[in-house]
């Protein structure tokens, strides 16, 4: 079959090939699973590596480091809607003794993404004597705010109940993530006990409370002086500010933060928008004597967690936090 090739994007002279161009190009955006759910893949390891490299030409990506110390399982089942399987992935200790868990959110503005990409924090996090989990939930082009927030609260409850066999101790869980999956973090944990988060599965044994939050250069206020929250904050809140403002003051967690707030620690990039009301915050925490710390990477891009020079000095904030709550 004789066909010309396009400069400009996969655009071909025969009518028959251009539409499988396009079928491509739709497809590279969007991946639609057995289960007709599309998948947006335009946030990546490698798409951050690209855009940070033209500012920071001598970053890199962390690779992956084995340990002996860490088990590890992968692509276990927490929730089934209908035919729609939720799974996580487990990185734990292989001591004896009961760990701290981390259930750790990826990032990707609410509508990409997934829990693959924080493999590498969550065995560094292991080896270091916690349980991990990395969590998959329905992201915005599936299923609207708050369906996520209700997935992680269900796979905090699943972990707890299967806590022996991932050497968990349910009384120390902390809840972490990046970016978008910090400003869940926050929410999962500010609202604790709050009837509005409730836990969904009615069946449940367990809560889905937390003990500590890490936030990872997540926004705190949808609408606040430093947020530029728009369009893409629009499509998983369900629609505009204008159109639900009382949405976007319900998914915002500073709007949340009270005396039952867990002990938080904020690591963040030197861009303001990326912390959009976590000094508002931390002022309600300090009156309600709650301890928090802030670390601030100077002169670091967004999704920093991902890539040299800054992967461990995040790690070794994490920790540090982490030890002080849990273990000291």
């Amino acid at each position: 079959m004789n066909f010309l090739f396009d400069k400009n994007f996969k655009k071909y002279s025969n009518p028959t090939m251009k539409k499988i161009a396009l079928l491509l190009f739709f497809f590279s955006k969007f991946v639609f699973a057995q289960t007709d759910f599309p998948i947006d893949t335009t946030y990546t390891v490698k798409s951050v590596y690209l855009k940070v490299k033209k500012e920071y030409p001598h970053v890199s990506i962390v690779q992956p480091r084995k340990y002996e110390n860490v088990n590890q399982k992968k692509e276990i089942v927490y929730k089934q809607i209908n035919s729609r399987k939720l799974h996580f992935d487990a990185y734990y200790n292989n001591s004896n003794s009961l760990n701290p868990a981390i259930v750790i959110i990826h990032g990707g503005g609410w509508k990409s993404g997934n829990k693959s990409q924080m493999e590498i924090f969550a065995l560094e996090m292991a080896s270091k004597g916690y349980s991990c989990f990395n969590i998959e939930y329905r992201l915005s082009p599936e299923a609207k705010y708050p369906a996520a927030v209700f997935d992680v609260k269900n796979a905090i409850q699943y972990i707890k109940t299967k806590a022996k066999k991932y050497n968990v101790d349910t009384t120390k869980i902390a809840v972490l993530g990046c970016s978008s999956g910090g400003q869940m973090a926050a929410l999962i944990g500010t609202t604790n006990g709050n009837r509005t988060f409730e836990d969904t599965n009615k069946k449940a044994k367990f809560s889905s409370n937390v003990q500590a939050i890490v936030n990872i250069d997540g926004i705190l206020a949808f609408k606040h002086p430093e947020a530029k929250e728009g369009v893409v904050a629009g499509l998983w809140l369900g629609g505009s500010y204008e159109e639900i403002p009382i949405i976007w003051y319900q998914a915002s967690p500073l709007n949340h933060t009270d005396k039952n707030t867990p002990p938080i620690l904020f690591i963040n990039s030197s861009i303001p928008r990326f912390h959009a009301g976590r000094d508002d915050m931390i002022a309600v925490l300090n009156k309600n004597g709650i301890y928090s710390e802030v670390q601030i990477l100077q002169n670091s891009p967004h999704s920093f967690w991902f890539l040299n020079p800054w992967f461990d000095e995040t790690i070794n904030y994490t920790t540090q936090f982490l030890n002080k709550i849990f273990k000291q």
